[in-house]
Order: structure tokens, then sequence, then C-alpha cells
């Protein structure tokens, strides 16, 4: 992977939040350029000059060899998969199997490959990788809102997580122009899916920082009207505006594009950063977020959607559909953002809408079925996002943060369910050089508070952050924002993880 270089030069990037695509001369006056189909050399050559403040690719990729900044990010990426509505400690990683009933797993428990250490009962191919990973069982979020507090809240200065990151390292990666900030929803992988959910949290948060270190967001349609808008509509693209989120089809006129040039020797004699710059604009960009170029047999590894085909979720449940999409994609989401982050991408932000509220009402379902209609696709697209990443020899290079807003109640309710709770909450954390195979902290015999020291958001935060960054570094860097330093540097990281 790529390192992403540090400190403010980054920070004005050619923009190419979507891949992309050669442009000609605007007509005076109108906000839409036309596409030809035949371009000439000078038209597509356009392209290494989208930028934001001046600075457009080529030239940085001119400069990048003669820069002697300091570098405080490191060559590691994040993967933020957030389990929106609270998932319960008992039926995940803490199934409590000693307290009454009514208290204890609804699923049961199962053992896993740590001895003395059991899983709730549906996390069986989990368990068999719980030397592989981390545990908190001892996370505390706080409250029982309903919210994105992990990923965007006042631990994170009400900015999304990656906003953070993309301010400090730059908006895009300096060598493949992969956006460094990037949010996944259902839609971009299937396009039958619901937009993102936006009442509980604006994942497109900025806080402070303004809109160009908003998330890139491909394919969602919700997102996109709020501040991760912006960045494409600074964008010079000869492609409609309704097509700007049509993945399909931007790769499609990617590929025509890239087959003229090639038929037509169009770049023979080009400035070399200038033809780097197209390279990776055609390549690198496109191709990460399109599924067919990743071997079948590691998409089939990772598809969810053969486990819950929407004719077997009972649709007396009103987030019935959030179920089928959370099926349908999840593991798919998890295969993009790695090929995301293998390509430059330092933060990815994976969450499939509402589905982990097991209140067992006219909404939601109990626990032992949300467990199967929800629980059941975590198991599976996890367990094959980390064998994926050992067997490429990424362990040390992307962590893999798996949580939510909140727990859910230690007793069970009336109906089968679980209830908001903010006493504690499941926590998982996969790879990024950190200290893995461990169980960290304890909770109380009911699982409804920690019994050991607390671990916080803003620890979790800390964690994330130092895996991001050199901190040493970063202390050094001027440009960087006060409240942001002290953000990143003032809370204690989770030390059992770090080594």
């Amino acid at each position: 992977m790529p390192k992403i270089a540090g400190g403010n030069q980054t920070a004005v990037t050619y923009n190419a939040r979507v891949g992309p695509l050669p442009v000609a001369a605007p007509h005076r006056g109108s906000p839409m350029l036309t596409f030809r189909d035949r371009p000439n050399r000078r038209e597509f050559l356009s392209v290494g000059s989208l930028a934001l403040g001046g600075l457009t690719l080529p030239s940085l990729l001119a400069g990048r060899a003669a820069a002697s900044a300091i570098r405080p990010v490191t060559d590691k990426s994040v993967i933020f998969l957030f389990m929106h509505g609270g998932p319960p400690q008992q039926e995940m990683f803490d199934p409590k199997m000693t307290a009454p009933i009514g208290v204890r797993s609804t699923t049961g428990e199962t053992k896993t490959s740590i001895p003395g250490v059991t899983f709730g009962g549906t996390l069986t191919r989990l368990a068999k990788l719980a030397h592989k990973f981390s545990i908190v069982r001892s996370f505390k979020t706080g409250d029982g809102n309903h919210d994105i507090k992990p990923i965007v809240g006042r631990d994170t200065l009400n900015a999304n997580m990656g906003s953070l990151y993309a301010r400090v390292a730059g908006p895009n990666h300096p060598q493949t122009g992969m956006p460094s900030n990037i949010a996944l929803f259902p839609r971009a992988v299937n396009a039958n899916a619901q937009p993102a959910v936006t009442q509980f949290g604006k994942f497109d948060s900025t806080g402070m920082l303004g809109a160009a270190y908003a998330p890139f967001a491909p394919g969602n349609a919700a997102i996109e009207k709020g501040a991760g808008d912006i960045a494409q509509k600074n964008m010079s693209l000869t492609l409609p505006r309704e097509r700007l989120t049509d993945r399909r089809g931007l790769l499609a006129q990617l590929d025509r594009m890239k087959r003229t040039l090639d038929e037509t020797r169009e770049l023979d004699g080009a400035d070399r950063f200038q033809s780097q710059a197209f390279d990776t604009i055609l390549g690198g960009v496109a191709d990460a977020f399109d599924l067919s170029k990743e071997d079948p047999r590691v998409v089939a590894a990772y598809d969810t959607a053969a486990l819950l085909p929407a004719e077997r979720i009972d649709k007396v449940w009103n987030n019935h559909k959030n179920y089928a999409d959370n099926a349908a994609t999840l593991g798919k989401l998890l295969l993009m953002a790695r090929r995301l982050c293998e390509r430059g991408a330092g933060f990815v932000t994976v969450t499939t809408n509402f589905v982990w509220d097991f209140h067992a009402d006219v909404n939601n379902v109990p626990c032992e079925l949300g467990m199967e209609y929800v629980g059941n696709p975590f198991d599976h697209a996890v367990s094959a996002f980390i064998e994926d990443l050992e067997a490429r020899g990424l362990r040390d290079k992307i962590l893999l943060v798996c949580c939510g807003e909140m727990g859910r109640t230690p007793k069970v309710n009336a109906k089968g369910g679980r209830d908001h709770w903010g006493g504690l909450a499941p926590l998982l954390l996969y790879g990024g050089g950190l200290k893995m195979g461990q169980v960290i902290g304890q909770s109380t015999k009911d699982g409804g508070e920690p019994d050991t020291e607390p671990i916080t958001i803003a620890n979790l935060t800390a964690t994330i952050m130092h895996t991001l960054f050199d901190v040493g570094a970063l202390r050094l860097v001027q440009s960087v924002p006060t409240d942001l330093l002290k953000m990143m540097t003032q809370t204690e990281p989770i030390r059992e993880l770090m080594s």
C-alpha cells in the first residue's frame, strides 16, 4: 500500500472524488460540460488540471520527490463498520450463560479459539477466528440515544472521523488520486437498495473542517444532499449530474475512453507526469470501485446475500427492507472497502442502515430472530474479511473497527427484545498492527456495566488516530488546527492494544 503524504501539502490535490472523467473546455455561462465520443489529446489531458486551490495532480506528482515536509501519516488505513441501532452485548461477544434466563444470551453460546472464551451462539465463524482479533467487554458509549456518536460526535469534533484524517492527509491520495475519506452504504454495491439513513446523524458532517473533507459516498443520493455533495459539484465533468452516482455507467464510460486512447495513441509524447495523472484516474480509482475486477471466488466468499433471501424475511416488521439490504450488501461493502484501502483510501465508513435495534416491536425483531437476520451476515462478512486480509498479508495495514452507538438492556423485555442501553456495548477490532487475540476488560454479572476500567468512545478514537498517525510527528505540523491536535493526542488509546 503506498504511503500517504502528510501535513498540508496534499490538502489541495486534484478533485477526483468519483473517479474523474476527461473534460473539454467549458461553454461560457454553462454549468454543464458536453461529452464528445472522441475528445482530443489536449482535452483528455485537461483532466490532470482538476484542482482545488490551484495545485494540479501533475504538479503534485512532479513535486512529490522534492517535498521534504514532515510526514505524520502512517501507511495504514481504517475501516469503521458502524453497527447502526446498537448490537446486544450478550448475543455478541459476552454471552453470560451463568446468568438467569432473560439476561443471558438468547442464542446460547459457542466456544472460540481462545480457551475459556465464548461468543453468542450465532457467531460460529468468528468464534473460530477469535485469536485473530480482539474484543472489548468494557466498552461504554455513555447513553442510549440513537445517533452515530462513535463515528460523528463530540469525541470527533462533530465531524466524521474520516474527515479528521483527510484534514491532515489531504482529501485525495497523492499517488493514486483515491479519496482519503469514503463512506459506503448499500447503494454503493446495489442500486436497488435504500439510501442511507440520515435522521439519526449526518455521516457527511465535517464540523469545523469544511466541506472539502467530507466523505465521498458513491451511489448514495441521501448523503449527497449534504456536505459530501460540495466536492462533487466542484468537479468539471463531461457527464450529466444524474449519472455521477451511476457507478456502472461511470465505469463503462472510463472503459470506452481508455480504449480510445490506446487505439489512437493520444498520450504518445505526453509529459511524464501528465501521463501518470491520466493513468491514475483511468486506472486505480475507477477499478477500485469495480467488484467485477475481483476474483469471482473472492466475491463469492464475501457474499452474504444467500444467507438471507428477501423472501425469508417476515414483512410484519417495518424494518424488513433494512434487513434485506443488510444481508444483500454487507459482505460486498467490506470487500469494496478493502479494495479502496489497498489503493490509498485512509478511512472508510461502512454501514447498512438501521438494523441492530432489537426491541421486538412493530419495527424491529426480537433478539434471537435479530441475530439470524443481522448477526449471521455480520458473522459471515467479517470472517471473510479477516480471512482475506490474512491471506493477502494486509493484517498490519488495515484496522477494522466494529461497534454501534450503544448496546442493549441486560434484561430481555416481555416480547423477547432488548431495549436501548448506554451502559455497555460490544466492540471488535482487527488488524492495524495492534495486539490481537485478546479479551479486554470485563463486564458485570448481568452484562450491563463495565466491571473493570471503562473503555470510552474517546479511547477508541485515540486508538484509531494513533493507528493512522505518527502522533509525535503530528505535534510538529503547524497547519493542524489546535482543537484537532488536542482531540488526537490528549486521550489515551486502548493501552492493551498498543505495541
